[in-house]
């Protein structure tokens, strides 16, 4: 036994001087009381009382002051705090990853995964014997230490209950790194991972990842296997008519028996459809809702469970969407008449369409009234180029994005980029043409159509403005007569304002989010789901932020700015397979179960020095007011 706190020569002074005073207090002479009697019998009486009672009222005095010396005894122990030798040689350094990926909100176990988790971490904080220090650190998408090492039982329960779910799958390469390191050349190294063991190979891009002379533990945590979940969710409007809109989503069965379900599609909150499903095990059903109406800018799906089935996991049950903003375009068509562009561009109702000539065009860009989301030469080019985004039918002259070369007979179209969204959903390749010019592509360039290999339609970037240019005039050719003429026209109008078919619907839990916003702003304002605000960078004109909860979300730079809104979705197949794993193996070696922990006696014996103080003093008190003492 060691003294952690004062010296044993210190106390031993303490507890001399503070004695001796005690002493010095007890062996003063009592006064005596004053006792009027009315007869002298009674003084014989009281005299022969008192020569009986001497001998035990001295031995009552001396009881209460090796009370009082041992209650002294107790609180100068106290303050030299000691403790066993060998707890402070062979302590424990334990760095705790608490697993808080989407999975630990299986409600298996009461309350849940995370519940049951947090309580096996409490019984381990409790459990901790002689120098023992721990750090816990959630671990989900990133890894986060909720605190430091520390060795106090209290501070280390504080930093449980900062444990918060997500909705990501989590990162366990880069929790082991972090635990690792932070134990690289500590004695006693151990680390503990608490999970339901669905974390995935114990590796990186730098490699599997070793833990050196640490124990690794593993508590697992849930016995379910049965969930059903939304695994794929993605939602588009038409491009031809963008008040209705189509739906692609996937649900996962991860349980071994069939299971019976009902699917809900809900518009800005409105439902939509209603379908009742029937899944195999293990059956990923892919579902498909074309052409349907009734939401303007939000949809969610959900699932529940009917008859016998089973869902554990209510995170992988809901799913959200953002059908793209329809705003309208202001369209400038510069042209000597064309009936065919003109009908086209009426079958988008978002189209604020100006009709212009070159001498009216002449007069707007001189007066500068030029801002126009796009515009479109129909077999006018300007001598300037305009600060916009432009269509150029037909181009000539040495105004054209690009050089125009020799004149085509009879070109088609043989080659096609169908990559490029200007020309998605489109069939070319059997447009007869009458005659056409071949047009020459800078660097950077792209040839979405060529015949024989000369380029007849290329989109770019002039300024850093979008630019198309298709080297034909469309009367001159049967593409008016066919779908794909308006289609390739709003195509491109929609690439030029980015409403193309590369539109993010949902953006995906447990990865790092880049959302453009307005202006020049360095910071913004991101409203998460459930009405919480936080501050996130913003770098390159996009704010930056980890992403771990699946709803819908506001991002706003200003006060005067309208805020910017997306979703966020887990749809993680290996999250909503919930089955737990009885085994966990790092570095090649199985992790062994934790032990060592033992709910009992600390080592802070001073705190039950002063308790057994308190008993004393309890005592004393109670033999005091019997008289049995004094």
């Amino acid at each position: 036994m060691i003294f952690a706190g004062l010296p044993l020569a210190a106390l031993a002074t303490v507890f001399a001087v503070a004695g001796a005073a005690m002493v010095a207090l007890y062996i003063l002479k009592l006064r005596r009381r004053t006792v009027a009697v009315p007869f002298s019998a009674l003084w014989q009486r009281i005299l022969k009382d008192k020569e009986a009672t001497s001998l035990f009222s001295k031995l009552k005095r001396l009881l209460s002051l090796l009370l009082q010396l041992a209650l002294l005894a107790l609180l100068v122990l106290a303050l030299g705090d000691p403790r066993a030798a060998a707890s402070l040689i062979k302590g424990r350094n334990l760095v705790v990853l608490i697993d808080a990926s989407a999975s630990m909100q299986a409600r298996d176990v009461a309350p849940d995964r995370l519940g049951a988790a947090k309580d096996a971490v409490k019984t381990l904080i409790r459990g901790m014997g002689g120098s023992d220090h721990m750090l816990i650190a959630q671990m989900d998408a990133a890894v986060t230490p909720l605190g430091p090492m520390s060795g106090d039982t209290s501070e280390l329960e504080r930093d449980l209950e900062l444990v918060r779910p997500t909705e990501s799958r989590a990162d366990f390469a880069r929790a082991l790194r972090f635990a690792t390191d932070t134990l690289a050349g500590v004695d006693g190294a151990e680390i503990v991972v608490v999970s339901d063991g669905d974390l995935g190979p114990a590796s990186d891009a730098a490699g599997p990842v070793r833990t050196g002379s640490a124990k690794v533990s593993y508590v697992p945590i849930g016995v379910a296997r049965s969930n059903v979940g939304i695994t794929q969710f993605s939602v588009r409007r038409y491009p031809l008519d963008k008040s209705r809109y189509e739906v692609m989503l996937e649900i996962t069965n991860a349980s071994e028996t069939p299971s019976d379900v009902e699917l809900s599609l809900l518009g800005d909150g409105q439902l939509v459809d209603l379908t009742k499903l029937r899944l195999q095990p293990g059956e990923r059903l892919p579902r498909f809702y074309p052409n349907l109406s009734g939401a303007s800018r939000t949809l969610e799906a959900k699932l529940a469970a009917i008859g016998d089935t089973r869902d554990a996991l209510p995170a992988d049950d809901h799913a959200f969407a953002l059908l793209p903003a329809r705003r309208r375009a202001k369209v400038l068509v510069v042209s000597q008449g064309n009936t065919y562009l003109e009908a086209a561009l009426l079958l988008d109702e978002y189209l604020e369409v100006t009709q212009a000539t070159a001498a009216d065009y002449a007069r707007l860009y001189a007066s500068g009234q030029t801002k126009f989301d796009a515009i479109v030469f129909d077999q006018i080019t300007p001598s300037t180029p305009p600060k916009t985004h432009a269509l150029y039918i037909d181009p000539r002259g040495p105004g054209s994005p690009v050089k125009v070369a020799e004149e085509l007979k009879s070109p088609g179209f043989d080659k096609i980029d169908r990559k490029h969204p200007i020309v998605a959903f489109t069939a070319l390749d059997s447009v007869n043409i009458a005659r056409g010019h071949k047009l020459t592509a800078e660097r950077g360039d792209k040839i979405v159509g060529a015949s024989e290999g000369a380029p007849i339609l290329i989109a770019g970037q002039r300024g850093g403005f979008k630019f198309v240019a298709m080297g034909f005039d469309v009367r001159e050719s049967d593409l008016p007569l066919r779908v794909a003429w308006p289609v390739l026209l709003l195509n491109t109008l929609n690439w030029f304002t980015d409403e193309d078919a590369t539109y993010l619907s949902s953006l995906r839990t447990g990865e790092v989010w880049r959302v453009a916003v307005a202006g020049q702003a360095t910071s913004a304002t991101l409203t998460l789901p459930g009405g919480d605000k936080l501050g996130v960078p913003v770098h390159e004109g996009r704010a930056v932020f980890l992403g771990q909860r699946a709803g819908f979300y506001d991002l706003s730079t200003d006060a005067e700015s309208p805020p910017a809104a997306f979703a966020a979705n887990l749809l993680d197949r290996d999250e909503s397979a919930i089955a737990p794993a009885d085994k966990l193996v790092v570095d090649g070696k199985e992790a062994g179960s934790v032990s060592g922990f033992h709910i009992g006696v600390r080592r802070e014996v001073w705190i039950y020095l002063l308790l057994a103080a308190v008993i004393l003093t309890l005592i004393e008190w109670a033999t005091y007011h019997r008289r049995l003492t004094v």
